[in-house]
């Protein structure tokens, strides 16, 4: 565990020596979780390292570029690369069948409302890849979700200061109402197509 809590305060040390970058370097490949690295670029903003929107930015931009790679993981290489490599993305298969069946029951929409469940936010552009999904219209959802994410935990992090390793549990009443409003868009979302569907059957 020592040997684990010293690799990551290294990565750490290695974000904050990068700036802006590093935040968008740890957020797009994701060695660690990017709760963490969000709430260590509030805690740079805190220092006064950062500015806090130069790190929402930053976030955003490195959230976007990993859900570039996965999608183009899903699309290129397809599930028998998720197979053999995932492990190195720490991809488990049970997490990549449960986005599958996500994807081919909700469809594109899931790609912004899965962006606030843990786990699922990464596996999902795995199977938007697989299916071809339009690109535009992936990354314009991952954009908007990715958007109040990077806000809440770069947030959090400044408020707390030197406590900001004490993330996980500040984020907990956040993070609920945030995953109800993104199953609402969803209820929203599918009622408005079965309502358009119903029109046109008329």
């Amino acid at each position: 565990m020592d040997t684990v809590h010293e690799w990551l305060n290294q990565l750490l040390q290695w974000i904050e020596s990068l700036g802006y970058f590093g935040i968008i370097i740890g957020l797009a490949i994701e060695v660690i979780p990017s709760e963490i690295v969000l709430g260590y670029g509030g805690y740079l903003v805190w220092k006064g390292d950062v500015n806090f929107w130069g790190a929402v930015v930053c976030g955003v931009i490195g959230a976007l570029i990993q859900q570039w790679i996965l999608y183009a993981i899903g699309r290129y290489g397809g599930r028998p690369i998720v197979d053999r490599y995932g492990k190195f993305l720490h991809l488990k298969p049970k997490h990549v069948d449960k986005s599958e069946q996500w994807f081919q029951k909700y469809g594109p929409i899931i790609v912004f409302t899965a962006r606030f469940v843990p786990v699922m936010r990464q596996v999902i552009s795995i199977p938007a890849g697989m299916a071809r999904m339009n690109l535009a219209l992936f990354s314009g959802l991952t954009l908007l979700a990715s958007i109040p994410w990077s806000i809440l935990f770069v947030w959090l992090g400044k408020s707390l200061g030197d406590n900001w390793e004490q993330i996980d549990e500040k984020a907990a009443p956040y993070v609920r109402p945030i995953i109800l409003i993104a199953l609402a868009a969803l209820i929203v979302y599918f009622v408005y197509i079965f309502l358009r569907k119903r029109g046109k059957s008329i």
